[in-house]
Protein backbone atom coordinates (compact mmCIF):
# COMPACT_ATOMS: atom_id res chain seq x y z
CA UNK A 1 0.00 0.00 0.00
CA UNK A 2 1.38 3.41 -0.99
CA UNK A 3 2.36 5.78 1.82
CA UNK A 4 -0.14 8.57 2.29
CA UNK A 5 1.43 11.88 1.21
CA UNK A 6 1.84 14.72 3.67
CA UNK A 7 3.10 18.27 3.97
CA UNK A 8 6.05 19.75 5.92
CA UNK A 9 5.50 20.60 9.58
CA UNK A 10 4.53 24.19 10.08
CA UNK A 11 2.60 24.42 6.80
CA UNK A 12 -1.10 23.95 6.06
CA UNK A 13 -3.56 23.10 3.30
CA UNK A 14 -6.65 25.30 3.04
CA UNK A 15 -10.04 24.02 1.94
CA UNK A 16 -12.46 26.09 -0.19
CA UNK A 17 -14.28 27.26 2.97
CA UNK A 18 -10.98 28.16 4.62
CA UNK A 19 -9.87 30.04 1.51
CA UNK A 20 -13.12 32.00 1.55
CA UNK A 21 -12.31 33.00 5.13
CA UNK A 22 -8.72 33.92 4.25
CA UNK A 23 -9.90 36.03 1.32
CA UNK A 24 -12.24 37.83 3.69
CA UNK A 25 -9.19 38.70 5.82
CA UNK A 26 -7.09 39.80 2.84
CA UNK A 27 -9.93 41.79 1.24
CA UNK A 28 -10.75 43.58 4.51
CA UNK A 29 -7.13 44.59 5.11
CA UNK A 30 -6.64 45.51 1.44
CA UNK A 31 -9.71 47.76 1.47
CA UNK A 32 -8.52 49.65 4.57
CA UNK A 33 -5.02 50.10 3.14
CA UNK A 34 -6.52 51.49 -0.06
CA UNK A 35 -8.61 54.18 1.65
CA UNK A 36 -5.47 55.41 3.41
CA UNK A 37 -3.69 55.88 0.07
CA UNK A 38 -1.41 52.81 0.04
CA UNK A 39 -0.52 51.13 -3.27
CA UNK A 40 0.15 47.42 -3.77
CA UNK A 41 3.45 45.86 -4.89
CA UNK A 42 4.86 42.30 -4.94
CA UNK A 43 8.42 41.00 -4.65
CA UNK A 44 9.87 37.53 -5.44
CA UNK A 45 9.51 34.68 -2.94
CA UNK A 46 13.29 34.25 -2.95
CA UNK A 47 15.90 36.95 -2.50
CA UNK A 48 19.66 36.90 -2.78
CA UNK A 49 20.89 35.59 0.56
CA UNK A 50 23.18 38.63 0.83
CA UNK A 51 20.00 40.76 0.87
CA UNK A 52 18.57 38.86 3.84
CA UNK A 53 21.55 37.93 6.02
CA UNK A 54 22.48 40.32 8.83
CA UNK A 55 19.18 42.20 8.76
CA UNK A 56 17.34 40.27 11.51
CA UNK A 57 20.02 39.79 14.13
CA UNK A 58 21.81 36.57 14.94
CA UNK A 59 18.60 34.77 15.96
CA UNK A 60 16.80 35.87 12.82
CA UNK A 61 19.62 34.70 10.57
CA UNK A 62 19.27 31.21 12.04
CA UNK A 63 15.62 31.12 10.94
CA UNK A 64 16.28 31.86 7.26
CA UNK A 65 15.39 29.07 4.84
CA UNK A 66 18.38 28.84 2.49
CA UNK A 67 18.13 27.47 -1.07
CA UNK A 68 20.92 25.22 -2.33
CA UNK A 69 22.61 26.43 -5.51
CA UNK A 70 21.54 24.71 -8.71
CA UNK A 71 23.69 21.96 -10.22
CA UNK A 72 26.78 20.82 -8.32
CA UNK A 73 26.34 22.97 -5.23
CA UNK A 74 29.44 21.39 -3.63
CA UNK A 75 31.67 22.68 -6.40
CA UNK A 76 34.52 24.74 -4.98
CA UNK A 77 33.82 23.85 -1.34
CA UNK A 78 37.01 22.70 0.37
CA UNK A 79 37.24 19.88 2.91
CA UNK A 80 38.31 22.47 5.49
CA UNK A 81 35.18 24.55 4.90
CA UNK A 82 32.95 21.46 4.95
CA UNK A 83 34.40 20.27 8.26
CA UNK A 84 34.58 23.71 9.88
CA UNK A 85 32.25 25.15 12.51
CA UNK A 86 31.38 28.40 10.68
CA UNK A 87 27.98 27.38 9.31
CA UNK A 88 27.16 30.85 7.99
CA UNK A 89 30.29 30.89 5.84
CA UNK A 90 29.53 27.41 4.55
CA UNK A 91 25.90 28.37 3.83
CA UNK A 92 27.12 31.37 1.85
CA UNK A 93 29.15 29.02 -0.38
CA UNK A 94 26.34 26.49 -0.87
CA UNK A 95 23.40 28.90 -1.07
CA UNK A 96 23.14 32.15 -2.99
CA UNK A 97 19.41 32.59 -2.39
CA UNK A 98 16.95 32.30 0.48
CA UNK A 99 13.20 32.45 1.08
CA UNK A 100 12.15 35.82 2.43
CA UNK A 101 11.84 36.02 6.24
CA UNK A 102 9.50 39.00 6.12
CA UNK A 103 8.31 41.60 3.63
CA UNK A 104 10.12 44.62 5.09
CA UNK A 105 13.69 43.84 4.04
CA UNK A 106 12.62 42.93 0.48
CA UNK A 107 10.66 46.19 0.44
CA UNK A 108 13.78 48.13 1.45
CA UNK A 109 15.66 46.40 -1.37
CA UNK A 110 12.80 47.32 -3.74
CA UNK A 111 12.96 50.99 -2.73
CA UNK A 112 16.71 51.18 -3.31
CA UNK A 113 16.53 49.29 -6.61
CA UNK A 114 13.65 51.41 -7.96
CA UNK A 115 14.52 54.72 -6.31
CA UNK A 116 14.35 56.69 -9.57
CA UNK A 117 10.81 55.48 -10.27
CA UNK A 118 9.24 56.27 -6.88
CA UNK A 119 7.49 59.41 -5.66
CA UNK A 120 8.38 60.13 -2.04
CA UNK A 121 6.88 59.64 0.46
CA UNK A 122 6.05 56.21 -0.96
CA UNK A 123 3.16 54.33 0.66
CA UNK A 124 3.04 50.65 -0.27
CA UNK A 125 1.19 47.58 0.90
CA UNK A 126 2.07 43.96 0.20
CA UNK A 127 0.18 40.73 0.93
CA UNK A 128 2.40 37.68 0.34
CA UNK A 129 3.73 34.57 2.13
CA UNK A 130 6.98 34.50 4.14
CA UNK A 131 9.00 31.60 5.54
CA UNK A 132 10.83 31.01 8.83
CA UNK A 133 12.71 27.88 9.91
CA UNK A 134 11.08 28.06 13.33
CA UNK A 135 9.85 25.30 15.63
CA UNK A 136 6.17 24.82 14.72
CA UNK A 137 3.67 25.29 17.54
CA UNK A 138 0.21 26.73 18.11
CA UNK A 139 -0.03 30.05 16.27
CA UNK A 140 3.51 29.74 14.88
CA UNK A 141 4.05 28.45 11.35
CA UNK A 142 6.98 28.00 8.99
CA UNK A 143 5.00 29.36 6.06
CA UNK A 144 2.56 32.17 6.69
CA UNK A 145 1.16 35.31 5.10
CA UNK A 146 1.96 38.86 6.10
CA UNK A 147 -0.08 41.89 5.13
CA UNK A 148 2.32 44.84 5.32
CA UNK A 149 1.93 48.58 4.94
CA UNK A 150 4.97 50.88 4.95
CA UNK A 151 5.71 54.55 4.39
CA UNK A 152 9.23 55.57 3.34
CA UNK A 153 10.64 59.03 2.72
CA UNK A 154 8.99 60.81 5.65
CA UNK A 155 10.10 61.44 9.26
CA UNK A 156 6.64 62.63 10.33
CA UNK A 157 5.05 60.91 13.33
CA UNK A 158 1.71 61.39 11.58
CA UNK A 159 2.64 58.20 9.74
CA UNK A 160 2.75 56.31 13.05
CA UNK A 161 -0.61 57.80 13.98
CA UNK A 162 -2.13 56.78 10.65
CA UNK A 163 -0.82 53.21 10.91
CA UNK A 164 -2.38 52.86 14.37
CA UNK A 165 -5.68 54.11 12.92
CA UNK A 166 -5.40 51.41 10.24
CA UNK A 167 -4.81 48.74 12.92
CA UNK A 168 -7.79 49.98 14.92
CA UNK A 169 -10.05 50.10 11.85
CA UNK A 170 -9.11 46.61 10.63
CA UNK A 171 -9.73 44.89 13.95
CA UNK A 172 -12.94 46.84 14.49
CA UNK A 173 -14.17 45.55 11.11
CA UNK A 174 -13.19 42.00 12.14
CA UNK A 175 -14.96 42.37 15.50
CA UNK A 176 -11.79 41.35 17.38
CA UNK A 177 -11.08 43.18 20.64
CA UNK A 178 -7.39 44.01 20.82
CA UNK A 179 -4.83 45.92 22.85
CA UNK A 180 -2.40 47.96 20.75
CA UNK A 181 0.95 48.09 22.56
CA UNK A 182 3.42 50.92 21.96
CA UNK A 183 7.05 51.47 22.92
CA UNK A 184 10.10 53.16 21.41
CA UNK A 185 13.57 51.78 20.73
CA UNK A 186 15.03 55.14 21.81
CA UNK A 187 13.49 54.59 25.24
CA UNK A 188 15.03 51.11 25.35
CA UNK A 189 18.39 52.60 24.37
CA UNK A 190 18.00 55.15 27.17
CA UNK A 191 17.22 52.36 29.65
CA UNK A 192 20.34 50.47 28.58
CA UNK A 193 22.38 53.65 29.14
CA UNK A 194 20.73 54.25 32.52
CA UNK A 195 21.58 50.79 33.87
CA UNK A 196 25.14 51.06 32.58
CA UNK A 197 24.79 48.51 29.79
CA UNK A 198 24.60 50.62 26.64
CA UNK A 199 26.75 48.14 24.75
CA UNK A 200 24.25 45.36 25.54
CA UNK A 201 21.17 46.99 23.98
CA UNK A 202 20.61 44.10 21.54
CA UNK A 203 20.89 41.46 24.30
CA UNK A 204 18.52 43.46 26.52
CA UNK A 205 15.86 43.92 23.84
CA UNK A 206 16.02 40.27 22.72
CA UNK A 207 15.60 39.10 26.34
CA UNK A 208 12.81 41.39 27.55
CA UNK A 209 10.88 40.85 24.31
CA UNK A 210 10.38 37.26 25.57
CA UNK A 211 8.82 38.32 28.88
CA UNK A 212 5.30 37.13 27.97
CA UNK A 213 6.64 33.80 26.69
CA UNK A 214 9.21 32.75 29.31
CA UNK A 215 8.48 34.86 32.41
CA UNK A 216 10.55 37.34 34.42
CA UNK A 217 12.90 34.83 36.08
CA UNK A 218 13.93 33.33 32.76
CA UNK A 219 14.37 36.81 31.24
CA UNK A 220 16.69 37.74 34.12
CA UNK A 221 18.62 34.49 33.64
CA UNK A 222 19.00 35.26 29.94
CA UNK A 223 20.22 38.77 30.72
CA UNK A 224 22.82 37.37 33.11
CA UNK A 225 23.90 34.79 30.54
CA UNK A 226 24.44 37.63 28.04
CA UNK A 227 27.02 39.15 30.38
CA UNK A 228 24.85 41.87 31.93
CA UNK A 229 25.96 42.39 35.51
CA UNK A 230 23.70 41.70 38.48
CA UNK A 231 23.50 45.38 39.42
CA UNK A 232 22.29 46.32 35.95
CA UNK A 233 19.69 43.54 35.98
CA UNK A 234 18.49 44.73 39.41
CA UNK A 235 18.17 48.33 38.19
CA UNK A 236 16.11 47.07 35.24
CA UNK A 237 13.45 45.35 37.40
CA UNK A 238 11.33 48.40 38.40
CA UNK A 239 11.13 49.43 34.73
CA UNK A 240 10.02 45.99 33.56
CA UNK A 241 7.37 45.89 36.32
CA UNK A 242 6.21 49.51 35.85
CA UNK A 243 2.39 49.84 35.87
CA UNK A 244 -0.20 52.64 35.70
CA UNK A 245 -1.77 54.71 32.95
CA UNK A 246 0.15 55.64 29.83
CA UNK A 247 0.69 59.19 31.16
CA UNK A 248 1.87 57.87 34.54
CA UNK A 249 4.36 55.49 32.94
CA UNK A 250 5.76 58.23 30.70
CA UNK A 251 6.01 60.64 33.65
CA UNK A 252 8.06 58.08 35.62
CA UNK A 253 10.29 57.37 32.63
CA UNK A 254 10.97 61.09 32.15
CA UNK A 255 12.55 61.10 35.59
CA UNK A 256 14.36 57.78 35.09
CA UNK A 257 15.81 58.88 31.75
CA UNK A 258 16.46 62.52 32.67
CA UNK A 259 20.13 62.14 31.75
CA UNK A 260 19.51 60.33 28.44
CA UNK A 261 18.91 62.62 25.46
CA UNK A 262 18.01 59.62 23.29
CA UNK A 263 15.60 58.19 25.86
CA UNK A 264 13.82 61.53 26.32
CA UNK A 265 13.40 61.87 22.56
CA UNK A 266 11.69 58.47 22.53
CA UNK A 267 9.31 59.62 25.26
CA UNK A 268 8.39 62.77 23.27
CA UNK A 269 7.65 60.63 20.21
CA UNK A 270 5.40 58.27 22.17
CA UNK A 271 3.58 61.20 23.80
CA UNK A 272 2.81 62.70 20.39
CA UNK A 273 1.42 59.42 19.04
CA UNK A 274 -0.66 58.67 22.15
CA UNK A 275 -2.01 62.22 22.54
CA UNK A 276 -2.95 62.50 18.86
CA UNK A 277 -4.73 59.14 18.87
CA UNK A 278 -6.54 60.00 22.10
CA UNK A 279 -7.90 63.14 20.44
CA UNK A 280 -8.98 61.16 17.37
CA UNK A 281 -10.64 58.43 19.45
CA UNK A 282 -9.92 54.74 18.83
CA UNK A 283 -12.22 51.77 19.34
CA UNK A 284 -9.44 49.72 20.91
CA UNK A 285 -7.09 50.26 23.85
CA UNK A 286 -3.61 51.76 23.41
CA UNK A 287 -1.07 50.71 26.05
CA UNK A 288 2.42 52.02 26.68
CA UNK A 289 4.39 48.80 27.27
CA UNK A 290 8.02 49.28 28.29
CA UNK A 291 8.73 45.54 27.96
CA UNK A 292 7.84 45.60 24.27
CA UNK A 293 11.10 45.34 22.36
CA UNK A 294 10.41 43.78 18.94
CA UNK A 295 13.66 41.79 18.73
CA UNK A 296 14.58 42.83 15.17
CA UNK A 297 17.66 45.04 15.07
CA UNK A 298 16.48 47.46 12.39
CA UNK A 299 13.82 49.29 14.46
CA UNK A 300 14.96 52.74 15.59
CA UNK A 301 11.85 54.59 16.83
CA UNK A 302 8.26 53.76 17.78
CA UNK A 303 7.44 50.05 17.85
CA UNK A 304 4.00 48.45 17.92
CA UNK A 305 2.44 45.10 18.73
CA UNK A 306 -1.20 43.97 18.84
CA UNK A 307 -2.59 41.35 21.21
CA UNK A 308 -6.05 39.75 20.94
CA UNK A 309 -7.91 40.11 24.25
CA UNK A 310 -10.25 37.12 24.00
CA UNK A 311 -7.88 34.43 22.65
CA UNK A 312 -4.60 33.03 23.98
CA UNK A 313 -2.25 33.57 21.05
CA UNK A 314 0.92 35.54 20.27
CA UNK A 315 0.94 38.98 18.69
CA UNK A 316 -1.30 39.28 15.64
CA UNK A 317 0.17 42.52 14.29
CA UNK A 318 3.49 44.28 14.78
CA UNK A 319 5.79 46.89 13.32
CA UNK A 320 7.74 50.06 13.89
CA UNK A 321 10.08 52.71 12.50
CA UNK A 322 13.30 51.61 10.84
CA UNK A 323 15.21 54.74 9.77
CA UNK A 324 18.44 52.96 8.85
CA UNK A 325 17.19 49.99 6.85
CA UNK A 326 17.67 51.32 3.30
CA UNK A 327 21.13 52.54 4.31
CA UNK A 328 22.19 48.90 4.44
CA UNK A 329 21.57 48.80 0.69
CA UNK A 330 23.50 51.98 -0.06
CA UNK A 331 20.67 54.51 0.28
CA UNK A 332 21.13 56.34 3.61
CA UNK A 333 18.86 59.01 5.01
CA UNK A 334 15.51 57.44 4.03
CA UNK A 335 13.17 57.04 6.99
CA UNK A 336 10.57 54.30 7.03
CA UNK A 337 7.78 53.02 9.26
CA UNK A 338 5.49 50.05 8.78
CA UNK A 339 3.11 47.47 10.22
CA UNK A 340 2.47 43.83 9.42
CA UNK A 341 -0.78 41.93 10.03
CA UNK A 342 -0.25 38.23 10.76
CA UNK A 343 -3.00 36.83 8.54
CA UNK A 344 -2.60 33.24 9.74
CA UNK A 345 -2.98 34.15 13.40
CA UNK A 346 -5.92 36.42 12.59
CA UNK A 347 -7.45 33.45 10.74
CA UNK A 348 -7.13 31.34 13.90
CA UNK A 349 -8.58 34.08 16.13
CA UNK A 350 -11.61 34.61 13.86
CA UNK A 351 -12.16 30.84 13.83
CA UNK A 352 -11.98 30.51 17.60
CA UNK A 353 -14.34 33.44 18.16
CA UNK A 354 -16.62 32.46 15.23
CA UNK A 355 -16.59 36.00 13.85
CA UNK A 356 -16.78 35.34 10.11
CA UNK A 357 -19.85 36.94 8.49
CA UNK A 358 -22.04 34.18 7.06
CA UNK A 359 -21.95 35.59 3.53
CA UNK A 360 -18.14 35.39 3.39
CA UNK A 361 -18.12 31.58 3.60
CA UNK A 362 -21.10 30.98 1.32
CA UNK A 363 -20.01 29.44 -1.98
CA UNK A 364 -22.62 28.44 -4.55
CA UNK A 365 -25.97 30.05 -3.77
CA UNK A 366 -28.07 28.23 -6.39
CA UNK A 367 -27.75 24.76 -7.92
CA UNK A 368 -29.70 23.81 -11.04
CA UNK A 369 -30.74 20.16 -11.05
CA UNK A 370 -29.89 18.36 -14.32
CA UNK A 371 -32.67 16.03 -15.59
CA UNK A 372 -31.17 15.62 -19.07
CA UNK A 373 -30.01 17.45 -22.23
CA UNK A 374 -33.30 19.26 -22.92
CA UNK A 375 -33.73 20.49 -19.35
CA UNK A 376 -30.06 21.49 -19.09
CA UNK A 377 -30.28 23.49 -22.33
CA UNK A 378 -33.34 25.31 -20.99
CA UNK A 379 -31.55 26.11 -17.70
CA UNK A 380 -28.33 27.47 -19.21
CA UNK A 381 -29.66 30.90 -20.35
CA UNK A 382 -31.53 31.28 -17.04
CA UNK A 383 -28.31 30.51 -15.17
CA UNK A 384 -26.44 33.05 -17.31
CA UNK A 385 -29.02 35.71 -16.38
CA UNK A 386 -28.67 34.81 -12.68
CA UNK A 387 -24.90 35.10 -12.85
CA UNK A 388 -25.19 38.50 -14.54
CA UNK A 389 -27.29 39.56 -11.54
CA UNK A 390 -24.49 38.46 -9.21
CA UNK A 391 -25.95 35.14 -8.06
CA UNK A 392 -23.29 32.45 -7.57
CA UNK A 393 -24.76 29.42 -9.32
CA UNK A 394 -23.90 26.18 -11.09
CA UNK A 395 -25.61 23.27 -12.82
CA UNK A 396 -24.94 19.67 -11.88
CA UNK A 397 -22.91 18.45 -14.88
CA UNK A 398 -24.46 14.98 -15.16
CA UNK A 399 -28.10 13.87 -15.36
CA UNK A 400 -27.68 11.75 -12.22
CA UNK A 401 -30.37 10.60 -9.82
CA UNK A 402 -32.15 13.37 -7.93
CA UNK A 403 -30.93 12.00 -4.58
CA UNK A 404 -27.30 12.25 -5.66
CA UNK A 405 -27.73 15.83 -6.89
CA UNK A 406 -29.48 16.91 -3.69
CA UNK A 407 -26.74 15.26 -1.63
CA UNK A 408 -24.22 17.30 -3.61
CA UNK A 409 -26.14 20.48 -2.74
CA UNK A 410 -26.25 19.55 0.95
CA UNK A 411 -22.53 18.69 1.05
CA UNK A 412 -21.68 22.12 -0.38
CA UNK A 413 -24.25 23.89 1.85
CA UNK A 414 -26.01 25.35 -1.20
CA UNK A 415 -29.03 27.28 0.16
CA UNK A 416 -31.25 27.08 -2.97
CA UNK A 417 -31.88 24.44 -5.64
CA UNK A 418 -33.62 25.14 -8.97
CA UNK A 419 -35.71 22.22 -10.28
CA UNK A 420 -36.77 22.36 -13.94
CA UNK A 421 -38.71 19.48 -15.51
CA UNK A 422 -41.14 19.23 -18.41
CA UNK A 423 -43.96 21.06 -16.58
CA UNK A 424 -41.70 23.94 -15.54
CA UNK A 425 -40.36 24.36 -19.10
CA UNK A 426 -43.90 24.46 -20.51
CA UNK A 427 -44.82 27.25 -18.08
CA UNK A 428 -41.49 29.09 -18.42
CA UNK A 429 -40.98 28.87 -14.66
CA UNK A 430 -38.71 27.23 -12.08
CA UNK A 431 -39.42 25.33 -8.89
CA UNK A 432 -37.14 26.91 -6.31
CA UNK A 433 -36.42 24.85 -3.20
CA UNK A 434 -35.10 26.47 -0.05
CA UNK A 435 -32.68 23.87 1.31
CA UNK A 436 -32.81 25.33 4.83
CA UNK A 437 -36.59 25.45 5.33
CA UNK A 438 -37.61 22.82 2.73
CA UNK A 439 -40.16 25.21 1.21
CA UNK A 440 -40.76 25.18 -2.57
CA UNK A 441 -42.29 27.77 -4.89
CA UNK A 442 -42.98 27.98 -8.63
CA UNK A 443 -41.40 31.22 -9.85
CA UNK A 444 -40.37 33.10 -12.96
CA UNK A 445 -36.59 33.44 -13.46
CA UNK A 446 -36.81 37.10 -12.40
CA UNK A 447 -38.73 36.27 -9.22
CA UNK A 448 -36.24 33.53 -8.36
CA UNK A 449 -33.26 35.86 -8.81
CA UNK A 450 -34.88 38.54 -6.63
CA UNK A 451 -35.54 36.06 -3.81
CA UNK A 452 -31.96 34.79 -3.81
CA UNK A 453 -30.55 38.32 -3.98
CA UNK A 454 -32.55 39.24 -0.88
Amino acid sequence: MATKPGIPKGTRDFSPVEMAKRNYIFDTIRSVYAVYGFQQIETPSMENLSTLMGKYGEEGDKLLFKILNSGNFLSGVTAEEWGGDNMNRLAARLCEKGLRYDLTVPFARYVVQHRDELTMPFKRYQIQPVWRADRPQKGRYREFYQCDADVVGSDSLLNEVELMQIVDTVFTKFGIRVCIKLNNRKILTGIAEMIGAADKIVDITVAIDKLDKIGLDNVNAELAAAGICEEAVTRLQPIIRLSGTNKEKLAVMKEVLAESETGLKGIVECEFVLDTLEALGLHNEMEMDLTLARGLNYYTGCIFEVKALDVEIGSITGGGRYDNLTGIFGMPGVSGVGISFGADRIFDVLNQLDLYPKETVTGTELLFVNFGPAEASWCLPVMAKARQAGVRCEIYPDSAKMKKQMSYANAKAVPFVAIVGENEMNEGKITLKNMVTGEQALLTPEEMINIIKK
